[in-house]
């Protein structure tokens, strides 16, 4: 079977482009186009229209169920941009430049989301758990009930949340996490986009919420592919 050829994707708008230029020809953005290599067709190179699927289970647009709950963390400003609280099944993306706080901030949103009852983890990719610990302290919430783990690997990552049934998931950063099955480094534009597709289909599978932190670039945009934004709530 003849090998997948590479292709080259733009880390700025997601754009894909059969060769490497300095210049994306979709965005006009410099140096931004990446190598990536694509993933495997699968046994005897089927595609996904050869394989059939599970019926899906349909529902009416018309229902009598009520919306789903939201849980409100006492923040007022983190509950006003959460539309007044978090829903499950929600994916939701917080970015900020390096050093802004954006761990500082959902460290303590765990905690309330904790002590209002939500089965809550939180994944650190960047610090050790006694890192974590430590600000927690300084915050004055070592006390909150918050599990932490200290991992970026997606694949142990997915099977502990699978074990675990957590509410709420909090992965800080979706930079630092990389699947085995994808032949790039972490954080590049592959990793980014696959880690992002599986916890979001995770959060919709299960009924969990997951926050994903992402850096932003010096033109204050989302580091990695512009698709990981519209994935997400």
């Amino acid at each position: 079977m003849a090998k997948p050829s590479t292709t080259f994707t733009c880390t700025a708008c997601g754009a894909s482009h059969a060769r490497w230029s300095g210049r994306c020809d979709a965005c006009g953005a410099w140096n931004s186009i990446a190598e990536e290599s694509p993933l495997s067709a699968g046994p005897a190179g089927r595609s996904l229209g050869a394989r059939r699927g599970a019926a899906l289970a349909l529902s009416d647009l018309a229902t009598e169920e009520a919306p789903p709950p939201r849980t409100c963390s006492g923040m007022a400003e983190l509950d006003r941009v959460l539309g007044g609280g978090l829903v499950p099944s929600s994916a939701v993306l917080v970015g900020g430049d390096p050093g802004i706080g954006k761990s500082t901030l959902l460290l303590q949103a765990a905690a309330r989301f904790a002590c209002a009852g939500l089965s809550t983890l939180y994944v650190s990719g960047e610090e050790a758990s006694a890192q974590v610990r430590m600000r927690a302290q300084r915050l004055g919430l070592e006390s909150a009930p918050v599990r932490l783990a200290a991992a970026t690997s997606l694949r142990d990552i997915l099977t502990t949340l699978d074990t675990e049934r957590p509410d709420l998931v909090i992965i800080d950063s979706i930079q630092t996490m990389w699947s085995d099955t994808i032949e790039s480094a972490p954080g590049s534009v592959a990793q980014v986009r696959a880690a992002a597709h599986e916890l979001t289909s995770f959060a919709k599978r299960r009924g969990a919420s997951v926050i994903l932190v992402g850096h932003v670039t010096k033109d204050g945009q989302i580091a990695g592919p512009r698709v990981v934004e519209h994935m997400v709530d």
